[in-house]
């Protein structure tokens, strides 16, 4: 079955005088999924959404959105796409509900669908309070059904949940989930690697300018594999628990001597925590505890990149 990509670019260029924002991006991200966007702090994940959302021309390379392509059409792609930025675009004197309709007027679609969104998104009860008076998830899911007024095929979410609270966070994901269930592809850059964790597809690690690695959440976790700790009573057992480790892994094992731990990196995935704790007991090691977990998307962004993955304050142009 032939693959319908909604974003679809290939050695998209952008330079700013001496600074390489792109070097030869390259995105396929098909209909219908939710695909995460994540570098360290100038990487170009800012300047390939404006690139994407036509606030920006390439200087070289192709993109073609919904369909469209981002140059030679730049007005079809801005029919079919929406885009929510970190800053709610809301008016805080205005009502949820009078926000909602504002936006419906202004965007030539029917008063019913702004009532549509304020139930969809739980803002029925509180559509007639200033917006200025709701909590920071409720302004970002006013902010999300304000972009979504159009249909769009194609949502652009930039750090939609960023100084939320979990609970609100959560609200957030459960609307991005139904929005790909709906069939909206949905195109998300975020600081939060537990974000892309549990809403993405497929996620794509973008380095100086260049998509560096892609694949699901699982398959990037693979890539390193999982990480295998003993912690022992006292520290003269570490030596021995190293030898363990050393040899169910094939990895080299680190001393955390504070901790009287000792943990290896693992890509074999037939080792399980029973036969650990069993190879631990058979030679003689006095365990405290025991673990055998796999790595966290942000152990995946440092070891792939060699970088951290959050932002600066205030993200460069790239």
């Amino acid at each position: 079955m032939t693959t319908t990509y909604a974003v679809l670019s290939e050695g998209l260029q952008k330079r700013y005088g001496e600074v390489h924002a792109l070097r030869g991006l390259d995105l396929a991200v098909p209909e219908g999924t939710v695909c995460g966007v994540l570098g360290p702090n100038g990487a170009g994940k800012t300047t390939a959404v404006r690139v994407l959302t036509t606030l920006t021309a390439p200087d070289a390379g192709s993109a073609r959105v919904a369909g469209r392509d981002v140059v030679r059409d730049a007005a079809g792609v801005r029919e079919r796409i929406a885009v929510a930025g970190q800053h709610t675009s809301v008016d805080g004197d205005l009502t949820g509900a009078e926000n909602l309709r504002l936006f419906a007027r202004l965007l030539r679609a029917p008063r019913s669908r702004a009532d549509e969104l304020l139930e969809r998104f739980g803002l029925a009860e509180a559509a007639g309070r200033p917006a200025r008076t709701y909590s920071g998830g409720m302004r970002r899911r006013l902010d999300l059904a304000a972009s979504l007024i159009v249909r769009p095929r194609v949502l652009f979410l930039d750090e939609p949940t960023t100084g939320l609270d979990p609970h609100s966070r959560g609200e957030i994901w459960d609307a991005v989930r139904g929005l790909a269930s709906r069939g909206t592809t949905v195109l998300l850059t975020t600081q939060y690697l537990e974000e892309a964790d549990q809403l993405a597809d497929e996620v794509v690690l973008v380095d100086e300018g260049r998509a560096a690695h892609r694949g699901t959440p699982a398959e990037l976790k693979a890539l390193i594999g999982s990480h295998a700790e003993l912690v022992v009573a006292h520290a003269s057992a570490l030596e021995a628990a190293a030898g363990v480790l050393d040899r169910l892994t094939g990895s080299a094992p680190v001393l955390d001597a504070g901790r009287n731990a000792v943990g290896a990196v693992t890509t074999d995935r037939t080792l399980t925590l029973p036969r650990l704790v069993r190879e631990a007991d058979a030679a003689g090691i006095p365990l405290v505890d025991a673990s055998l977990r796999p790595p966290t998307l942000d152990e995946v962004f440092l070891r792939l990149t060699g970088r951290a993955p959050r932002p600066a304050p205030q993200e460069a142009a790239a």
